[in-house]
């Protein structure tokens, strides 16, 4: 998809649509990471860690902390 640059206060910019930010998993005011190389720029999501809350929701907020977990029997050397 062809995009011009234009001119944005002091600086330069580009837009980008909707659906491209949407599939590349881009929100608004997510911080980008810029790379150039041989005349190419590219723009990637730097890797973060979720935080606690961001997890918990995965699981509906219910991480059940409480209470112990069978891992199963001893497969090895593990004592108990």
């Amino acid at each position: 998809m062809p995009t011009q640059v234009k001119k944005w206060g002091n600086s330069q910019g580009i837009r980008l649509s909707q659906e491209i930010l949407k599939s590349a998993g881009i929100e608004v005011n997510d911080i980008l990471d810029i790379t150039v190389s041989h005349g190419s720029i590219t723009l990637s999501k730097p890797f973060r860690h979720k935080t606690l809350e961001e997890r918990a929701e995965e699981f509906d907020g219910n991480l059940m902390l409480d209470g112990e977990y069978d891992w199963g029997d001893p497969v090895g050397r593990e004592v108990w």
